[in-house]
């Protein structure tokens, strides 16, 4: 179901049900692109487009969607028909284009090819954790995050979340695991990593490597932090840890997926995965809280 897990900390008790949810989702429903609009943010049913209820719930947690679509405008195409314009203007009266007017140019071209573009779409699944005051989100990357945060935090009126603080440096840490190999017992090491010098900036990627070969540890030893590290955690969970504390190549253990029935239909199949996901994401963040010592944004007890 989820290929990231960006986390953010509730700043507050959450206090909205399925139903106020839905109706607060409502007023933000995901619509395509107008003829003139490069862009369009909305919410999507998160149970596929034959659904059409904007929230899932599953036990304590609150599953949602974000859709956006954009029209593709290649910037050398635009550039390229001004481009054309400029010339032939220059040609036939016998002029400079000034900056201004390649503006206005500009702009016309944009509002003719813009209704003709092509329009691609990305969806963005999201839930609140309301037992535990966590929003996780299914982003790859800090952009991604924030813009699906926002259009949340915009259709709510407000939303206290921030990224989790870590009184103890991942990087640190993670550096400390195998350099003395002694990472928590829960938490097995992969074959991936990421290094970095905090002075230099020179990045080695490692992958299908063994992290405890002395190739990596001299690395290390020469004053290379470990920024990504690919672990295992119980057997339930796998995935690529940041410095940030984000989860990337986030994967749910095979013995876990094999308690779901065969032959479910969607939508049953995916409050089921959703069920086992949340419940390991919940119990692992709790780790993740307790190992680097992140901060309560004033929630209560973690």
């Amino acid at each position: 179901m989820f290929k990231n897990a960006r986390l953010f900390r509730l700043g507050s008790p959450w206090t909205l049900d399925a139903t106020d949810l839905e109706s607060a989702l409502g007023g933000r429903r995901f619509r395509p692109c107008g003829p003139l609009e490069t862009a369009t943010l909305g919410w999507s049913a998160p149970l596929g487009e034959d659904t059409t209820a904007l929230v899932h719930g599953a036990g304590d947690c609150l599953l949602m969607c974000a859709r956006k679509q954009e029209r593709l405008l290649p910037a050398a195409a635009v550039a390229e028909a001004v481009d054309e314009r400029v010339a032939e203007i220059e040609g036939g009266e016998s002029r400079d284009v000034s900056r201004a007017e390649r503006r206005r140019l500009k702009e016309q071209a944009m509002a003719e090819m813009l209704p003709r573009a092509f329009t691609r779409s990305r969806r963005t699944l999201l839930y609140v954790d309301a037992k535990a005051g966590w929003l996780v989100v299914d982003a790859g990357s800090d952009k991604q995050a924030e813009e699906v945060v926002s259009l949340l935090r915009e259709t709510l009126g407000s939303l206290p979340a921030k990224p989790p603080v870590a009184q103890r440096p991942p990087a640190e840490v993670l550096t400390r695991w195998l350099l003395d190999g002694d990472a928590p017992s829960d938490f097995v090491p992969g074959d991936a990593c990421e290094l970095r010098d905090p002075k230099e900036g020179g990045v080695v990627r490692c992958s299908k490597h063994d992290l405890a070969s002395e190739e990596i540890l001299n690395h290390l030893r020469a004053g290379k932090q470990a920024v990504r590290l690919a672990l295992d955690w119980h057997d339930s969970l796998s995935f690529v840890l940041d410095e940030d504390l984000s989860l990337k190549r986030l994967r749910v253990g095979d013995a876990l997926l094999e308690e779901i029935e065969e032959g479910e239909d969607p939508a049953a199949r995916m409050d089921a995965e959703l069920a086992i996901l949340s419940l390991q994401l919940r119990e692992l963040i709790a780790r993740l809280v307790a190992v680097f010592d992140i901060a309560d944004n004033g929630v209560g007890p973690f």
